[in-house]
């Protein structure tokens, strides 16, 4: 099987779904993994640009030598003559100023992976603002040469031998310098931002909800899928599940006849040979009808991986918390966001996903994380490491005891017993009497 991701399409919905994944979806996330494709594309872009100025240039030099209109190209020439000069720098500063600039910010990238996690790079990889500014550093660069090589004769052509003059392409070269001063503040204030705990956190627990989200309910239904008749082994390279084409998929077991079920969850680990698809029903899919269906890669991302986002808000935590940081206020921060994450996820189903077809007949089934997973990945690293911090277990009751208001009664059993292997931790771990009641007192600051 491949490791691309194909397109989304509308058959592969769940049935209590009202709305279809957008087109391409998978393929649109994955250019947002990458730092390459908007600077390419700016690049073509000052290129195509260049020969419809160039041409339109031209042309107005044409019509006024045509209207005997000598006096006013004899200014457009003084105009583009002085605006070569600004050309002429902008081409020779741009490059050393693109290089200074994402220097210094790749330094402020490692700080912040540093101290925060190394996930947090995948951050400013994704950043709208960082691609935008580097594409248009890269275009008002390669512009500004193009321009130069537009110029006709010495510091004053004549106007009468002239046949092309960069007006308009000056102008742009201009605005494309304003334009990126502009960026340059934006882009500055969004790397200082990255370097800050609070935007950070506040960045992943939204990507992490958004993720949320999007996944399709699962059916409360079980359907019955029948005994497994065939296997369909991984054959592409190893690497993580990142997600797979839900439309490929049920539209490969609705011509087969036959039910699919997605053997690894999201996030798992794959290596050639492991069993990739159970098939229900038949024989399996040809490798064809399946290519393309799964998508691997070097690392998780949230695209269709809701619970990555509390694997990175454990990690941030459970860093601040060793003994080499010691910031337990990093910490609650991060308990913060990961009670914000519950507080949604607890209204949701978290069962197995069934796609159905355009008939409503179930063709492919998808394990998601349940709840006392989420719970146990939200609380069982950090529960470890904080029971010697009393800010952090304060912070860490008081999010259990308002889960326990938040949550159904058969919700409830991970979240008290989470909170009963806290309080015995901090009271095998904290001598004192008065250090323990302290330190099991909730409160929604940890220490205010």
């Amino acid at each position: 099987m491949s490791g691309k991701s194909g397109p989304s399409g509308t058959s592969g919905t769940s049935a209590s779904v009202p709305r279809a994944p957008r087109a391409l979806a998978s393929l649109r996330e994955r250019l947002r993994d990458t730092f390459w494709c908007a600077p390419a594309a700016g690049l073509v872009g000052a290129f195509a640009l260049w020969l419809v100025l160039s041409e339109l240039d031209t042309r107005i030099v044409a019509y006024l030598k045509e209207e005997g209109a000598y006096e006013e190209l004899g200014d457009l020439l003084t105009f583009a003559g002085d605006a070569r000069t600004i050309v002429t720098t902008v081409s020779a500063a741009m490059m050393t100023f693109i290089g200074v600039v994402f220097s210094i910010s790749l330094v402020a990238v490692q700080m912040a992976s540093g101290q925060l996690t190394p996930r947090v790079v995948r951050i400013f990889v994704r950043s709208r603002i960082s691609k935008l500014t580097l594409t248009v550093f890269l275009a008002t660069f390669a512009f500004s040469l193009l321009v130069l090589t537009s110029y006709e004769g010495g510091a004053e052509p004549d106007p009468h031998r002239v046949t092309s003059a960069p007006l308009l392409q000056s102008l742009l070269t201009l605005g494309l310098v304003g334009l990126s001063l502009l960026l340059f503040v934006a882009y500055v204030s969004s790397t200082l931002r990255l370097m800050q705990v609070g935007p950070v956190l506040d960045h992943i627990a939204g990507e992490s909800l958004r993720a949320l989200a999007r996944q399709p309910e699962g059916s409360a239904d079980e359907p019955s899928l029948g005994p497994v008749t065939a296997h369909v082994a991984h054959r592409d390279r190893a690497g993580v599940l990142r997600g797979v084409s839900v439309a490929r998929l049920v539209r490969a077991a609705r011509r087969h006849g036959v039910v699919l079920r997605l053997v690894p969850r999201t996030g798992d680990f794959l290596v050639p040979g492991m069993p990739v698809l159970a098939v229900h029903g038949g024989a399996a899919p040809s490798r064809r009808a399946l290519r393309h269906a799964v998508s691997v890669g070097v690392e998780r991302t949230l695209f269709q991986d809701p619970a990555f986002g509390l694997r990175q808000l454990s990690d941030i935590a459970l860093r601040a918390l060793s003994s080499s940081v010691n910031d337990p206020t990093t910490a609650v921060q991060c308990l913060d966001r990961i009670v914000q994450y519950l507080a949604v996820a607890v209204r949701l189903p978290l069962t197995p996903l069934h796609h159905r077809d355009r008939r409503g007949d179930v063709r492919l089934v998808q394990q998601v994380p349940g709840w006392t997973d989420l719970v146990d990945l939200a609380f069982e690293e950090i529960r470890g490491c904080a029971a010697a911090s009393p800010q952090v277990t304060r912070r860490l009751l008081a999010g259990l005891d308002d889960l326990l208001l938040l949550a159904p009664e058969e919700r409830k059993e991970p979240l008290l017993r989470h909170r009963v292997l806290l309080v015995e931790a901090v009271e095998r771990t904290v001598p004192e009497a008065a250090g323990r009641a302290f330190a099991l007192r909730p409160d929604r600051q940890g220490i205010g």
